[in-house]
């Protein structure tokens, strides 16, 4: 018989290789094809290098129609918009791109870069991908300060970018310093990798942020805003940042929902939905 001890090392050592491998947030290509083939909506599962980067997405809807590129929060993958990709109205309109975000799903899972590098390697995903139509970027919650920044480089011709629950505002960003000490040997392998990634780069953020703030001068774009006024996790105070700081922005606009929390890209889907589908009207 397995003497108590080596049965709890045993487990210690079985719930890290869960912890390391199996939690990651993210759809099997299994899945990711159940997904669509329910749906009845075609679909392209590819990948994008750049330098030593990969950059994985999901596109529906044709090639040659103007572009959204949905870009989630921490953690998460592209699947926090497969329901977008998948909607008939917007399907008519649009091609629709949602993409891993550097170090989530299958764009070097477990590897986080700061807010700097993640523009980089998304900005030249973009330019990449840009069919020279339209182009419309969507980001969530830390997905958010990503498309404020890709909104600050001028080599993009970014026609609107949309903010959902986004942080930007260094100041409303909590110190949070418990996130160090995850961030230590050994503790930052005792919880599942993609959390100790969102970790990272949820560490690094209020510094990012920091940075990032002198390059909003250059943001000349037009910009959509969307926030849950009772949102616990990203301060509504971002909204009122972002209206100040964005002086430049070819135009602003703000929609704030009453009693509404964190969670609006499934929570008012419907409300989304109309914004991104006004676009195929102008």
């Amino acid at each position: 018989m397995f003497k108590p001890k080596f049965i709890i090392l045993y487990l210690f050592i079985a719930y890290i290789i869960f912890c390391q491998s199996c939690l990651t947030f993210r759809m099997t290509y299994k899945q990711t094809k159940a997904f669509f083939d329910s749906n009845k909506v075609n679909y392209l599962d590819s990948s994008i290098q750049f330098e030593n980067y990969t950059t994985h997405f999901i596109e529906t809807g044709a090639k040659n129609k103007p572009t959204i590129v949905f870009i989630h929060g921490s953690p998460g993958s592209w699947d926090a918009f497969k329901h977008y990709l998948v909607d008939s109205a917007l399907l008519q309109s649009f091609r629709l791109i949602s993409l891993d975000r550097p170090g989530f799903g299958y764009s070097n899972f477990g590897k986080a870069q700061n807010l700097e590098k993640q523009t980089q390697i998304i900005a030249h995903f973009i330019q990449t991908i840009h069919n020279n139509q339209a182009l419309f970027v969507v980001g969530h919650s830390i997905g958010g300060a990503v498309v404020i920044s890709l909104g600050c480089q001028k080599q993009l011709h970014i026609n609107k970018i949309i903010v959902l629950a986004g942080a930007e505002d260094p100041k409303a960003e909590a110190p949070e310093t418990w996130r160090a000490f995850l961030k230590t040997p050994p503790f930052r392998y005792l919880i599942p990798r993609v959390l100790s990634t969102a970790n990272d780069e949820l560490w690094w953020l209020k510094k990012d942020l920091y940075l990032l703030q002198p390059q909003l001068v250059h943001f000349k774009t037009n910009v959509l805003i969307i926030h849950g006024e009772n949102d616990q996790l990203v301060p509504y105070k971002n909204v009122a940042y972002l209206q100040k700081e964005l002086k430049h922005a070819t135009s602003l606009s703000v929609i704030s929902i009453p009693k509404e929390n964190h969670f609006i890209p499934w929570t008012q889907f419907q409300l989304i939905q109309q914004e991104l589908l006004k676009f195929a009207l102008k």
